[in-house]
């Protein structure tokens, strides 16, 4: 695909959809006029996604779901070779024209990865305390230098060479209901939870590569701080941590349900479900794989 505008760049941007037609058109357009080609990798919709997307102008290619990993690498592998670059763009998310802008310049870049900040609304409003903004997040590599790291959850990309920041923000603006939220929280929880248990039994693969600066900071702390909190405890310290300290409390009632929901609950609910693995691995004398089939329906 490539757009009429003067400056599109040698770009390929991958969207991985599911059931996206309230966004995926949104998406599609914020980068159609720098992208050289949008290629929308779908796993099974029955919404219409596939059909907006092929009229908005994407290529659309579509496998089944096993993790999101293994849905991007697949797409990387089978989609975005003929580009110098590759962003990873979800398909809720958009690109602010600061960052069109910049990826329009592309060409002149010299790093490996680009760093962007990444913006997060909820029920309206743009969430700008307790540590939720700025996050940056490595959304954009050159081909053939980045994968995506093999983890249930938490995954980022990977690449072997410099990493700058860049001006703009990607907004993740998503128009779903708080009930389809925390649903697909609960299944957040459990992919984290599994990935927190499968930490005990292999090494992380962020030492393959650089995920950019402050990825890398908030993963050690995760993993050399946090994890070794008790469960339960842990989530409340953080909750309120994020609210108070952080002055999560200046995002106003939006922020209160945000940072009480994805800070708090989401928090307590991964814990919980850590809990309960260990407990049915310890009385039915199984495996973690075995409980994570049995219980969840997963196979690890």
């Amino acid at each position: 695909m490539r757009a009429g505008a003067d400056a599109v760049a040698s770009l390929t941007v991958i969207i991985l959809a599911h059931n996206e037609a309230r966004h995926i058109a949104r998406a599609i357009a914020s980068v159609a006029g720098v992208a050289q080609r949008i290629v929308v990798v779908d796993s099974g919709s029955d919404d219409g996604t596939r059909d907006i997307a092929t009229a908005h102008g994407a290529d659309v290619l579509q496998n089944p779901w096993i993790n999101y990993a293994t849905q991007f690498n697949w797409a990387i592998d089978h989609a975005a070779a003929a580009t110098d670059w590759i962003m990873r763009l979800d398909a809720d998310e958009i690109v602010t024209p600061e960052l069109a802008a910049t990826l329009a310049g592309l060409d002149a870049q010299t790093a490996t990865g680009l760093t962007v900040n990444r913006q997060i609304h909820f029920l309206g409003r743009w969430i700008r305390w307790g540590g939720i903004y700025p996050v940056r997040a490595l959304r954009v590599w050159r081909t053939g230098r980045g994968r995506c790291e093999d983890r249930w959850m938490d995954e980022h990309i990977l690449v072997d060479g410099a990493v700058v920041h860049v001006d703009g923000d990607i907004a993740d603006i998503n128009l779903n209901s708080v009930t389809w939220w925390t649903q697909k929280h609960n299944g957040y929880a459990t992919r984290e939870a599994i990935d927190e248990l499968l930490r005990a039994t292999r090494a992380d693969s962020a030492a393959a590569g650089d995920i950019g600066r402050q990825a890398g900071v908030k993963r050690w702390v995760k993993r050399n701080v946090y994890a070794h909190l008790p469960l339960g405890g842990r989530a409340f310290a953080y909750f309120i941590y994020r609210y108070f300290i952080l002055l999560g409390f200046l995002d106003g009632w939006q922020g209160l349900a945000f940072h009480g929901l994805q800070g708090g609950w989401y928090r307590f609910l991964v814990d919980v479900k850590v809990y309960e693995i260990r407990q049915n691995m310890r009385s039915r004398g199984a495996s973690l794989a075995d409980v994570v089939a049995a219980d969840y329906g997963h196979r690890i």
